[in-house]
């Protein structure tokens, strides 16, 4: 069992940074990969990033890259979601979640049925 808990959202400018923290409870945290989700609302869980397990290999959507970087801290059972050059169109609840199995392939991350737990979400909102 893992347990997520995120951190860091709030209300930034256009163009502004944020930075999400996720804490992940249990001795396992590197057994997982690690995913970013958001929802806007009356819109799908949209994919924004993923970490593999060891931290050596990430994954971004087109929206984002460039953008955003996700990093993860195994020693600290923790990982980040830095966020630059945010827009409107970024505003969501942010979520992350693991995966006990892990891929190779941006296609395998997106699909959020893939992941096992889930935070409760951070709301980031962009004003314009």
């Amino acid at each position: 069992q893992v347990q997520l808990v995120e951190s860091g959202g709030g209300l930034v400018q256009a163009g502004g940074s944020l930075r999400l923290s996720c804490a992940a409870s249990g001795r396992t945290f590197s057994s997982y990969a690690m995913g970013w989700f958001r929802q806007a609302p009356g819109k799908e869980r949209e994919f924004v990033a993923a970490v593999s397990k060891s931290g050596s290999d990430t994954y971004y959507p087109d929206s984002v890259k460039g953008r955003f970087t996700i990093s993860r801290d195994n020693a600290k059972n923790r990982v980040y979601l830095q966020m630059n050059s945010l827009k409107p169109e970024d505003t969501a609840v942010y979520y992350c979640a693991a995966d006990g199995r892990g891929g190779i392939t941006r296609a395998y991350y997106s699909n959020y049925g893939r992941y096992d737990y889930w935070g409760q979400g951070t709301q980031v909102t962009v004003s314009s």
